[in-house]
């Protein structure tokens, strides 16, 4: 089972969505880099060797052990047209047994931002996951002022549920984020925050 489970390949309208691999480093880092601005006030704090190639190279070798090991399905966003590295997306925290739920978290460079493609992408991970991974929940988390974020996972069909406190450390401060989650069968409605 486990050499079968070595490769994924989701593909929607625009992009396709696969494991990170070695020779994407430069792609990686010069999107991170060009977008640091745009992406540091939602992230935990970058490390010195953030954008190094051994960083990157750890980066590949965690998403390989991860995705084999059902722990995390961790997926790079390419471009159907041009084959441009778009983003990231990632179902970590996979939990089997009586929970069946996962949580999501991705990023988009800046010149792609607010044209759909992580809307696609979401969309495309949590189908893979309900319908492949048998999974049950998906669950999502962004900071509270992250209007972009918030807007995303609502119309991807996430509902809000509540807030967490001090739930990640942020640009180096412990922050609140809002909740929310995607279920297989979910007959909640449409929710709204309070």
């Amino acid at each position: 089972m486990l050499a079968r489970k070595r490769k994924i390949k989701l593909t929607t309208d625009r992009m396709h969505l696969r494991l990170p691999a070695h020779g994407d480093y430069r792609l990686w880092a010069d999107l991170r880099q060009e977008s640091a601005a745009f992406l540091q006030p939602w992230e935990p704090s970058w490390s010195a060797t953030h954008l190094t190639r051994k960083a990157f190279t750890n980066r590949v070798y965690w998403a390989q052990r991860s995705f084999v090991g059902d722990t995390a399905v961790p997926l790079f966003l390419f471009s159907n047209s041009s084959g441009a590295l778009i983003g990231a997306i990632t179902m970590d925290n996979i939990r089997r047994g009586p929970a069946q739920s996962a949580t999501l978290g991705y990023w988009v460079g800046a010149r792609f931002a607010r044209q759909g493609y992580m809307r696609e992408a979401i969309d495309a991970v949590v189908h893979h996951a309900f319908e492949n991974m048998d999974l049950s929940r998906v669950e999502a988390a962004c900071l509270p002022e992250n209007d972009a974020s918030r807007g995303v996972l609502e119309k991807a069909g996430f509902k809000y549920e509540g807030v967490a406190q001090s739930y990640l450390q942020i640009n180096g401060r412990w922050r609140n984020h809002v909740l929310y989650s995607n279920l297989r069968s979910d007959r909640r409605g449409r929710t709204t925050v309070g």
